[in-house]
């Protein structure tokens, strides 16, 4: 990250949705008339964008406001939703962002209904207003010039809430499944309505490269965005926007490390031991061999952890080993900045992490998700080698600088 890198952090103090989304970025600094301008390239008809000043507890902040001309009832799938923006007239990064958090929308109604991805309906989303919403918000960060785009911890609620469905339990179950194996920090709130809607989920996980606090950076201006519910207080998704200065190549953040060396559990356990650490939380799990006291051979178990999980990890360590105590560290993780980006293979959609270059070079590291990878090797039957092969190849000409 260079001193000129933009940052753009959502601060989801009391929640995330897209009309949340695209009115704190309005009120940030995006203008209306050139976010109109530019969502008029979708090629669709029936719609309309305002933006209106309310007050919540005090605090002046925008509320977005999607208007339609006709009565719309359409339900579509995730290739509908794709085919209008592939022929929409705009920029490629503005295209890429809003696939990328339709296919994450798709995933996730997929697997709490048990389908395939294609029999997906889009019901709530597929809404014209709220392809708006959505692709408005990757419009807005394309105005602004975002380079990287961070993200508090989630509040998660409790209680029910309506849709297509009929009543369902908060966290709405396609925002859980859009967290989970994400590494997305929750914090657990008393509340009886939804602060975190499918589509909120599925822009942050989209689209940010960074949750966890609020990253060193200079702040230039805050946005203040209003959803539908007015609980009476300052229920606003807000955004802070600035500069990087200090931040040359990395993030950092503190993570606990809990440490001990085991020399009488059964090995079949290390795999299983692991696969719960992960589920609990823990950032990343390694075994070291070591030699003992009375040179017996041994395991040395390193565990890194969010500090908040610090205590469901070590009951998870004292249940599932044979250990009578271990050492616990506070120590910096520092992680370069990384950035998503979604490449259409033949087989479907595959998501590659990467590290920007400042300079606009080819990205100086990059990386497919294993993950997807494996899911589209399973489904065409192609070996996984060769899902990996076509995958860099399409990232490559993607990002290749020009001659």
């Amino acid at each position: 990250m260079n001193n000129n890198t933009k940052i753009v952090y959502f601060d989801c103090y009391s929640g995330i949705s897209g009309d949340m989304a695209l009115g704190a970025l309005i009120d940030g600094g995006v203008d209306l008339r050139d976010l109109q301008a530019l969502l008029a390239g979708l090629k669709l008809e029936g719609w309309s964008l305002a933006a209106e000043k309310v007050t919540r507890g005090g605090i002046a902040g925008t509320r977005a406001l999607v208007g339609l001309n006709q009565s719309e009832v359409k339900e579509r799938r995730l290739n509908d939703i794709l085919e209008i923006l592939d022929r929409a007239d705009l920029p490629p990064e503005v295209k890429d962002n809003s696939r990328a958090v339709f296919n994450n929308l798709a995933e996730a109604e997929a697997a709490v209904h048990g389908i395939t991805v294609d029999e997906v309906h889009f019901h709530e989303v597929g809404a014209l207003d709220a392809i708006i919403d959505i692709t408005g918000t990757c419009a807005a960060l394309y105005l602004l010039e975002a380079d990287q785009i961070a993200c508090s911890p989630l509040p998660a609620g409790r209680g029910e809430v309506k849709s297509a469905h009929g009543r369902l339990p908060l966290p709405a179950p396609a925002t859980l499944e859009l967290l989970a194996g994400r590494r997305v920090p929750l914090e657990g709130r008393d509340t009886g309505y939804e602060l975190v809607t499918p589509t909120g989920a599925a822009l942050v996980t989209a689209l940010a490269n960074y949750f966890g606090p609020i990253p060193d950076f200079t702040l230039g201006s805050i946005g203040y965005g209003a959803g539908s519910i007015d609980p009476g207080y300052a229920s606003y998704l807000r955004v802070l926007i600035g500069k990087a200065e200090a931040i040359e190549s990395a993030f950092e953040e503190k993570v606990a490390v809990i440490e001990t060396s085991i020399d009488d559990l059964n090995p079949e356990i290390y795999g299983f031991l692991m696969e719960r650490l992960f589920e609990a939380g823990a950032l990343d799990v390694y075994y070291t061999p070591v030699q003992m006291k009375k040179n017996r051979p041994g395991v040395h178990l390193t565990i890194l952890v969010p500090t908040e999980s610090t205590a469901r990890i070590q009951d998870l360590v004292f249940k599932e080993t044979s250990t009578m105590g271990f050492r616990l560290t506070t120590a910096r993780k520092v992680m370069r900045p990384r950035e998503t980006a979604t490449v259409q293979t033949r087989w479907g959609p595959v998501r590659v992490k990467y590290v920007p270059d400042p300079e606009g070079r080819l990205p100086l590291h990059y990386s497919p998700e294993y993950e997807d990878c494996r899911a589209v090797a399973a489904q065409s039957g192609y070996p996984l080698k060769e899902i990996y092969r076509q995958v860099d190849y399409l990232f490559r000409n993607r990002h290749a600088p020009p001659k």
